[in-house]
């Protein structure tokens, strides 16, 4: 199949025109945006306790997980917890016996 002058000319103007949204070959791709709060979690016996500090302008959804390390003990998911920008929250979570994980989880 042989394709006429005019048909290459608009293929080759296509590939040349950058579509909109689409980075050229010599611009990098935009940087994402930095997210998420800062958390240090501690626990005492069967206690936990997490501090979350969010330094940057977009709100932050925390939650404190906690694992129980006994079979029969209920494992604790927190209420989720608004950081706003330059706040810092405390959450907190027990287990009737020891505590084997704590985590915290984020959420835009």
């Amino acid at each position: 199949m042989r394709l006429s002058g005019a048909v290459l000319a608009a293929l080759a103007l296509l590939v040349a025109v950058p579509q909109p949204g689409a980075a050229s070959l010599g611009e990098a791709a935009p940087k994402p945006r930095p997210f998420g709060a800062a958390c240090r979690t501690g626990v005492v016996g069967s206690a936990v306790v997490a501090y979350c500090h969010n330094p940057y302008p977009e709100t932050d959804r925390v939650r404190l997980h906690v694992e129980c390390d006994r079979w029969w003990d209920i494992d604790v998911d927190s209420a989720p917890v608004e950081a706003g920008p330059a706040q810092t929250v405390r959450l907190t979570g027990r287990c009737w016996e020891e505590v084997r994980s704590a985590w915290v989880s984020h959420q835009k």
